[in-house]
């Protein structure tokens, strides 16, 4: 079974994850299947912090990732994930490698509260 996670990254390398979910200005959109890596693209964070509309956790639902893997995020962004079925964990490193190496090994905590600092 394909899985989809979903990282906010620095730029369109996608080897650094964002500190904040919603101000990224790119998604990383890893598959996996069999506890392997079958893909990765890059694509541009549409929300509203980055120029475009709407809240980016709406609209990363489109591609239908079945995990989040992030330093901080907004509490309604970690509710609206939730509603959806989307876990959402905390990274434990800055570099995306380690932080999916860390996920095939069931490493990673689940991210239960949004950041303090979120005004939204």
């Amino acid at each position: 079974m394909i899985r989809r996670v979903l990282v906010p990254v620095e730029d369109s390398s996608g080897t650094r994850i964002s500190a904040h979910f919603g101000r990224a200005p790119f998604f990383s959109l890893i598959e996996i299947d069999n506890g392997s890596v079958v893909s990765k693209t890059i694509v541009p964070n549409t929300g509203e912090h980055t120029g475009g509309v709407g809240h980016a956790h709406n609209n990363v639902l489109r591609y239908n990732p079945n995990t989040v893997i992030v330093h901080a995020m907004g509490p309604r962004g970690v509710e609206e994930f939730q509603s959806a079925s989307v876990a959402v964990l905390k990274a434990n490193s800055d570099l995306v490698d380690e932080i999916i190496n860390a996920y095939l090994l069931g490493k990673l905590d689940e991210l239960t509260d949004g950041c303090l600092e979120a005004q939204h």
